[in-house]
């Protein structure tokens, strides 16, 4: 990376955040209904006949606790295949990776690993991973890089990412199972990506309640059947088992890392999982660990927006004439969408749910997003929402062709496999509590029934982590993170022995691009071992 961050690195080190937003529901007030989808396009699972029979309810019937568990189909998911010869791990932990080129600066090779790795002799998946070799001498390693999600593409990460300062490292990364070139999770078609990410997440009355629920049902239901027993194992932990075997492969005795936002907690995981395995290790905008935080996610990025709204006063621009006035501008605008969508390219609408989404998509780039956020934010108040279903298109993954990647089907397959939620009621209290804490974001993000309705039930869940090795870990917090809020850093820094936290007193989401200070530290931890200050504060 240089001192601005690749977009890239940005995007895949994000995107499942705003992904998080979407795929939990983003809107709020009058009933809409999946407004962009064309006349006889049903969203899966819903009915597009007119309701009949007793006038429902004012609020839905909620459905039970538990989720509407599905017996796993025989499919085979493509690029699961038979093991290696051998027997037990020895089979994989002898593989010679075959490098060949695969675009102008990046090897790849793939290799095979358990799908199940209790089950060593069973089927196996494939993972490819890229590498940029050094450049100087002393070569010292490699150093493996995770952009994020769950659901970013190494591969894609690695393309974008600077060697300057790293040049003494073989930089690699992978495309994590169910990723990509990787073994993928196989799920709707983007036509029906589209409509899922249109639909109303807030519902109104028993109707939009039973469409949301319904499209996320029928949603997992098209995982389940194009991907098989691939999803039941794409946890975290499972990616932590691959990260050791790719360790061993390329010939490293400790894994050296760098890696950022849902990639802090591949790393905190594997320190915990593999100490004696673990080398220096960065995490660059930590997660909340124990899923516990005070702080929710949502408040980062509310933080955010009033962050920009401050910049959007200073600079006279046409939301308000205060930050006050520019919020409720924004909130004026994102309720408006429910029952008036906006003309957006082509026949595509811009709905309450993609409006947050454009919205929340330019803060991850922090003051550098700013000026494309009142442009288009501008532009919607005069009735054109192309601009911001651009920006809901550049955070979703979804190239001008109308394709979506790997990202949107995996993000929620992984996601969902690593979250105990069983409860669509606990999803809704949930999100009451949100509309308080972040008053204007809070009304559109909706409840997050995607894990509770999962069709497959969840990995066992993981013990507090807190073991790192014998060398420290280096973690990295922005104090204007929208995504990962600043707070998380302080706790991960705690819960793991021997970290040392970095602060980042600065916008946008994850320092190592943007902060040449931030940058600094890290590469002499990395290429010299020396280790930061605890608490040094980098303001650049």
């Amino acid at each position: 990376m240089t001192s601005r961050r690749s977009p890239v690195a940005v995007r895949l080190a994000g995107v499942a955040v705003v992904l998080v937003s979407l795929l939990a529901g983003c809107s709020a007030g009058p009933p809409s209904g999946p407004a962009s989808s064309p006349p006889g396009s049903p969203v899966p699972g819903v009915s597009s006949a007119a309701p009949s029979g007793p006038v429902l309810p004012d609020v839905a019937p909620t459905p039970p606790d538990g989720r509407p568990l599905l017996p796993v189909p025989a499919v085979v998911a493509p690029g699961v295949v038979d093991p290696p010869p051998g027997t037990g791990l020895a089979r994989y932990t002898g593989q010679r990776p075959t490098w060949s080129r695969c675009t102008r600066r990046v090897e790849c090779a793939t290799v095979a690993a358990p799908l199940d790795w209790s089950a060593p002799d069973g089927r196996a998946l494939t993972l490819t991973m890229g590498r940029v070799r050094a450049t100087a001498s002393p070569r010292l390693g490699s150093l493996f890089l995770n952009p994020g999600g769950p659901g970013g593409s190494g591969l894609g990460l690695l393309s974008g990412f600077s060697t300057q300062g790293l040049e003494h490292w073989d930089l690699v990364s992978w495309d994590p199972r169910g990723v990509g070139r990787s073994t993928p999770v196989r799920c709707s078609s983007d036509a029906t990506l589209d409509r899922l990410f249109a639909l109303d997440g807030t519902p109104d009355d028993a109707a939009e309640a039973s469409a949301l629920n319904s499209a996320v049902e029928g949603f997992g239901r098209d995982c389940l059947a194009g991907s098989g027993a691939l999803l039941e194992h794409i946890s975290t932990a499972d990616t932590v088992r691959d990260l050791d075997l790719l360790r061993g492969l390329v010939g490293d005795e400790r894994l050296h890392y760098l890696g950022f936002s849902y990639g802090t907690q591949i790393g905190a995981q594997y320190a915990d999982t593999f100490p004696e395995h673990t080398g220096p290790m960065v995490l660059d905008g930590a997660v909340d660990l124990g899923d516990d935080s005070p702080v929710d996610q949502i408040q980062g990025f509310e933080r955010a927006l009033g962050h920009f709204a401050s910049w959007c006063e200073s600079q006279g621009c046409a939301l308000g004439r205060d930050r006050a006035d520019v919020l409720a501008t924004v909130r004026r605008i994102l309720t408006d969408l429910d029952a008036h969508p906006l003309p957006g390219s082509g026949d595509r609408q811009l709905t309450q749910a993609l409006g947050v989404s454009g919205v929340v998509t330019p803060l991850y780039d922090g003051a550098a997003g700013w000026p494309r956020l009142s442009a288009v934010l501008e532009q919607a108040l005069r009735g054109q929402g192309s601009g911001l279903l651009g920006l809901a298109d550049a955070g979703n993954e979804r190239g001008a062709d109308g394709h979506y990647g790997s990202v949107a089907t995996a993000f929620p397959a992984i996601r969902c496999l690593d979250s105990q939620a069983r409860s669509v009621a606990a999803a809704d209290r949930r999100a009451a509590g949100l509309e308080r804490k972040a008053p204007v974001l809070g009304p559109f993000n909706g409840a997050d029934v995607f894990c509770p309705l999962w069709p497959v039930a969840p990995a066992p869940k993981t013990g507090r982590l807190h073991r790192v090795g014998d060398r420290p870990v280096v973690v990295v917090g922005t104090t204007g993170d929208p995504a990962t809020p600043y707070e998380y850093a302080g706790d991960m820094a705690r819960d793991l022995d021997s970290a040392v936290l970095v602060t980042h007193e600065g916008e946008g989401h994850t320092a190592y691009g943007s902060s040449a200070c931030v940058r600094g530290l890290v590469q002499a931890y990395l290429n010299d071992g020396r280790v930061p200050q605890d608490g040094v504060r980098c303001t650049d």
